[in-house]
């Protein structure tokens, strides 16, 4: 994804400094083209020679130089992206005041490129109130910025301040780039939430699934450059404003929702926890407290992604969902084949932080081709980016 990408690197005067080489040499590693500006602060922790190197470009740290000068305003305009790492708390209240006394800060001032800051500093300074005053003028200016990592400090302390590692940052830059409205002209609808399936007026069959997974899949979706739609079950979690919102309550309203708008869909995501059965009967009054035992009779509800599997075309793509408790891959690999999808994500109640009505997930895909994506316990907003980022993949076969 960094391929072939013009990456701005800018140092400031860090001790973590010293990161950037590494950071530098992943950056060529992965295929992007690096040029690198410094403070002269910078200079006295990491060496021009060494980043020169790395980069295969000459290092810039001045405004002009004997009989010539750097030309700021085109270094902002050559680049895809710049990013200030590390960003000492010096240069941070620089930009955030709009300074301008060396080349670094000239060049950020006159950069059409996005910009991404990874801060740096000692944890009383990033906690001061300054600090975090300049860091939301940042976020205002439409700046992005990598949250510090915690750990051991040059003070000797043991806190946040210190700069995001190198992989952290070529990770974020990987997503970012990610993000750049791949999926535009694509339409996509997500399933999200439970569905509730009616015993009498009061009363229903449902499950805990809250819908946040499904709706941080719609929102990264529409991030992504899609046209999409969401189609969700009971929920009390906020729904997004800028997208096309369906409500349904039962398994029937769920199917009759996705198999109206298939046909015009090119990536079905079925993450909602739709009701395997529901009561042959719906009462239509109250159900009153008489003997001791009462009994439901239930009968399948229809399976809509297996429903949409034999309705898909070629072109199409079909995301579906497996949450399990035992022998999770076998039973995985039965519904990605039973259901005609291509791909399945994985939910194991075994793992610590998966399951429903939580912040966090650990998923596994399993895609058509065999291919098999393992991920770490994560927040639900970052699981989305994984499994969007495995749709990506299969839209571009």
């Amino acid at each position: 994804m960094l391929q072939g990408k013009k990456i701005l690197v800018g140092i400031t005067g860090s001790i973590a400094a010293y990161k950037t080489a590494t950071l530098v040499r992943l950056l060529i590693k992965a295929g992007a083209e690096v040029k690198v500006v410094m403070t002269p602060a910078a200079k006295d922790f990491v060496s021009v020679l060494t980043l020169s190197t790395l980069s295969k470009n000459p290092v810039l740290t001045d405004l002009a130089n004997n009989d010539s000068w750097s030309n700021h305003v085109m270094l902002g305009r050559w680049a895809d992206i710049m990013v200030i790492a590390p960003l000492s708390c010096n240069s941070l209240a620089k930009i955030a005041t709009g300074l301008c006394d060396n080349l670094l800060q000239a060049v950020y001032l006159s950069a059409t490129c996005p910009v991404v800051v990874a801060p740096a500093m000692d944890e009383d300074m990033w906690h001061h109130a300054s600090t975090k005053t300049n860091l939301a003028k940042l976020a205002s200016f439409g700046n992005h910025i990598i949250p510090v990592e915690s750990g051991e400090l040059a003070s000797g302390l043991v806190g946040e301040g210190r700069m995001a590692e190198p992989e952290a940052i070529i990770k974020w830059l990987h997503n970012f780039f990610l993000s750049s409205q791949e999926l535009k002209g694509k339409k996509a609808f997500v399933t999200a939430g439970p569905t509730y399936e009616a015993i009498d007026p009061v009363r229903f069959i449902g499950n805990h699934s809250s819908g946040k997974m499904g709706i941080e899949l719609a929102k990264e979706l529409l991030k992504r450059g899609a046209d999409v739609t969401l189609i969700i079950g009971p929920t009390h979690e906020a729904l997004p404003s800028d997208i096309v919102i369906v409500k349904v309550i039962s398994a029937e309203e769920m199917y009759a929702a996705c198999t109206k708008i298939f046909a015009q869909i090119d990536i079905a995501v079925m993450s909602a926890a739709i009701a395997d059965y529901t009561p042959i009967e719906v009462a239509t009054q109250k159900i009153k407290k008489a003997s001791d035992t009462f009994s439901v009779e239930l009968t399948k509800t229809k399976d809509v992604a297996k429903s949409l599997g034999a309705l898909k075309k070629p072109e199409q793509i079909l995301v579906a969902f497996a949450l399990e408790t035992n022998n999770e891959k076998e039973h995985a690999l039965k519904k990605l084949a039973s259901k005609n999808a291509d791909m399945i994500v994985l939910n194991s109640l075994n793992d610590k932080g998966a399951g429903f009505g939580g912040d966090t997930n650990k998923i596994t895909i399993f895609d058509k081709a065999g291919k098999e994506y393992k991920f770490d316990t994560k927040s639900k907003k970052e699981v989305a980016i994984d499994i969007v980022n495995t749709i990506i993949q299969l839209v571009h076969v």
